[in-house]
């Protein structure tokens, strides 16, 4: 299984869970999964977080990091355009398009394999909400793309910290 991580899994996984200077097992952990091939962050969300500063955006900017992490592969216009359409709403305006942000790219990577692969982020879903305001999760449920939390993360890769490489 693959999981694609969304940015507010990282940022708020550092600010309110896991914070790299107190836990940094976690960050080794996650450094270590990303070189299996298990968890990855597509360029657009990693994109997202590293425009900030902070340990975060220092431990993210690591070569090493960068390139254990980041998702190898490039979003297809297309795609997007069928998640755009089929996960929010037909067109979709401008101010539509920049509520979403790019959530429609982390879906995209997703929608190449949903058998096999998982997105991961903190966003729950809304069912309520339409076009522009909905949720990751509400953007997925058309394409059969499993989401989960963090935690379903730490849980479906058995972190524990005493883990060792």
């Amino acid at each position: 299984m693959l999981y694609l991580l969304d940015a507010d899994t990282l940022i708020r996984g550092d600010r309110e869970f896991y914070p790299l200077r107190r836990f940094p097992v976690f960050w080794r952990w996650l450094l270590h999964q990303g070189e299996t091939g298990q968890p990855k962050i597509p360029i657009e969300q990693y994109e997202e977080i590293t425009v900030g500063n902070g340990e975060l955006v220092d431990w993210l900017r690591e070569p090493e990091v960068k390139n254990a992490l980041v998702l190898n592969e490039e979003a297809d216009p297309d795609v997007i355009a069928v998640v755009l359409a089929m996960g929010y709403g037909n067109n979709l305006n401008e101010d539509e398009v920049e509520l979403l942000g790019r959530d429609p790219f982390l879906i995209s990577y997703a929608l190449s394999d949903p058998p096999n692969r998982t997105i991961v982020t903190f966003e729950v879903s809304a069912p309520n909400q339409r076009r522009g305001k909905r949720k990751i999760p509400d953007g997925c449920a058309p394409f059969g793309i499993q989401c989960c939390n963090l935690t379903g993360l730490i849980h479906a890769l058995d972190f524990t910290t005493d883990w060792h490489p």
